[in-house]
């Protein structure tokens, strides 16, 4: 099943936006954030992911009914496991 996972801003990593580095439940990975730049993210923000990309911002409240969503159905783990799979050089 192909997830947006909910995850947290923690460092931004290049000038131009283009990318930063994301917590999800303890998984820290490179991320592309290009696509939301015009946004205004910022560290400490909460992002969607998907294949390796930040599609959107959305509050605390909604990543952690998210992340709750994900663990109900049992997704979790696999979420988990997508993130790990995140390489940008």
């Amino acid at each position: 099943m192909c997830l947006a996972i909910p995850g947290k801003i923690v460092e931004m990593v290049d000038d131009q936006n283009q990318y930063a580095i994301i917590d999800v439940s303890g998984v820290k990975r490179k991320v592309n954030i290009s696509l939301i730049k015009n946004e205004g993210v910022h560290v400490n923000d909460w992002v969607l992911i998907h294949v390796g990309f930040a599609m959107n911002k959305i509050s605390e409240k909604e990543a952690k009914e998210q992340l709750q969503l994900l663990q109900e159905i049992g997704e979790d783990m696999e979420a988990l496991e997508e993130v790990r799979g995140y390489q940008f050089e």
